[in-house]
C-alpha cells in the first residue's frame, strides 16, 4: 500500500517543454512512473520523446485527461503563471496536483486556496520537492514518482516521511535506506506559508494506511502546523512518530530559506515545536543525522 499514488497513477506534466519539466520529466519515466501526457499552451499535438517513449502533448489539462485518464499533474510552470496552471488541473477534476514551483506569490496561493474549497482535488506544495511511491525494481524502479526527488535514494517498505524541507526529505529517505529499511511513501509539503497540504493532511492518511508502520515528520520554524499535528498525533496516532524541526538557531524576525520559515510574534519557534512534538510522545531527534535512528529506536 502507499499513499496518494501508485505505481499505476497516471501523471501529467504541465510545462513539460520547458528545461526543467522536461529534465525531471524523463527522470520519473526513468523511474518506471507512468508519464502519460504533456501540457505546453500552443504545443499541442506534439510529442515528448525520451527512452523510446513518446509523450503526446496537449494545449490543456482537460484535453490531456479526456485523452488519457490522467489522475495526478506535475506544475512546472514559472511563477507567474503558476497559480492558473494549478486551478487548470483542479477544474480538470485531478485527484492530485504536484506544484513544484518555487515564487509563487502568496497572494496567488490564496486565492487558489479559496477557489480550491469543495473541490475534490489535493494540492501538494507549492515550492516542494514532490511525492515519491517507492517501487519493487532495482534502486525502487517501477514506483512513481511526481516532482524532483532523487529516484534512487527510495526503497519500498513501510516508512511514511512528510516533510516541509526537501533536501531533509531526502537525507531521512537516504537514512532509512541505508539501514535497509524501506518507505510506503515520501511526501514533501513544501516551505511556503500557504500550501495545499499541511503535515496533519498527511499523517492522517499515514495512520490510515494499513502498511504504514512507522513515520518521520520533519518541520521547521515559522506557522503553527507542527503543534496542530502534534496534538492530533498525541491523541489519535496508532503509530510511532519520530520529528525534527530545523531552524532553532535562526534569529527571530528574519525569513531563513523557505517563504514559511519565520517566526513573527513570538509564534512558530523551534523550542515551542520541540516542545509540542515531545509532549505528543513523539520521538525528537535533536540533529539532523538522527532522524532515522530515532525513528528505529521507537519501533
Amino acid at each position: 500500500m502507499a499513499i496518494l499514488i501508485k505505481p499505476d497513477t497516471k501523471v501529467l506534466v504541465q510545462g513539460i517543454t520547458g528545461s526543467f519539466g522536461a529534465r525531471h520529466a524523463q527522470l520519473s519515466i526513468d523511474y518506471g512512473s507512468q508519464i502519460v501526457a504533456g501540457v505546453t499552451p500552443g504545443k499541442g499535438g506534439q510529442f515528448f520523446e525520451h527512452g523510446g517513449k513518446k509523450v503526446p502533448i496537449f494545449d490543456t489539462v482537460a484535453e490531456a485527461v479526456k485523452q488519457t485518464g490522467a489522475t495526478a499533474s506535475a506544475v512546472f510552470v514559472p511563477p507567474p503563471f503558476a497559480a492558473d496552471a494549478i486551478l487548470e488541473g483542479v477544474n480538470a477534476a485531478l485527484d492530485l496536483v504536484v506544484a513544484i514551483t518555487e515564487g509563487i506569490p502568496v497572494r496567488d496561493m490564496v486565492q487558489v486556496k479559496r477557489a480550491m474549497q469543495g473541490s475534490a482535488t489535493r494540492l501538494i506544495g507549492p515550492n516542494c520537492p514532490g511525492i515519491v511511491t517507492p517501487g519493487e525494481g532495482k534502486d525502487s524502479h517501477g514506483g512513481c514518482r511526481i516532482g524532483i526527488a532523487p529516484g534512487y535514494i527510495h526503497k519500498k517498505g513501510n516508512i511514511g516521511v512528510v516533510s516541509r524541507s526537501g533536501t531533509l526529505t531526502y537525507e531521512a529517505v537516504w537514512q532509512l535506506t541505508c539501514r535497509g529499511v524501506g518507505q510506503s511513501t515520501c511526501v514533501g509539503i513544501g516551505g511556503d506559508p500557504v500550501n495545499g497540504t499541511s503535515h496533519l493532511d498527511v499523517i492522517k492518511l499515514f495512520n490510515d494506511d494499513p502498511e504504514t508502520t512507522g513515520i518521520i515528520m520533519i518541520g521547521e520554524i515559522g506557522g503553527s502546523a507542527e503543534e496542530e499535528a502534534a496534538e492530533w498525533i498525541a491523541k489519535n496516532c496508532k503509530k510511532p512518530v519520530a520529528g525534527f524541526i530545523a531552524g532553532a538557531t535562526a534569529p527571530p524576525g528574519r525569513r531563513m530559506g523557505h517563504a514559511g520559515a519565520i517566526v513573527s510574534g513570538g509564534k512558530g519557534t523551534a523550542e515551542a515545536k520541540i516542545a509540542a512534538f515531545k509532549a505528543a510522545g513523539i520521538g525528537v531527534a535533536t540533529t539532523p543525522s538522527d532522524m532515522a535512528d530515532t525513528l528505529l529506536k521507537m519501533m
